[in-house]
């Protein structure tokens, strides 16, 4: 299955935009979050971002931060 790719924009992290990843994720084994600079386009913030999903989606997702994306992974079995 391809990638599928969404954006984080001003509104940040909300219900919405967790809802959005999870219908992604019903088609595709991957998700890339590129971060706009209307979303604190700060390190710092990108690891928070990232962290916030991961809560919210559960413990079968995994994170990869590179620049200012983060790469979503969905895992048969639960990490961590």
């Amino acid at each position: 299955m391809a990638q599928s790719s969404i954006q984080l924009g001003k509104n940040k992290i909300t219900e919405n935009f967790i809802e959005t990843i999870k219908d992604h994720f019903k088609k595709h084994d991957n998700v890339k979050i590129d971060v706009l600079k209307s979303a604190e386009h700060k390190k710092e913030k990108i690891r928070a971002y990232s962290k916030e999903i991961l809560e919210n989606l559960g413990k079968n997702y995994t994170a990869k931060i590179i620049g200012f994306t983060i790469f979503l992974k969905k895992w048969r079995k639960a990490r961590r």
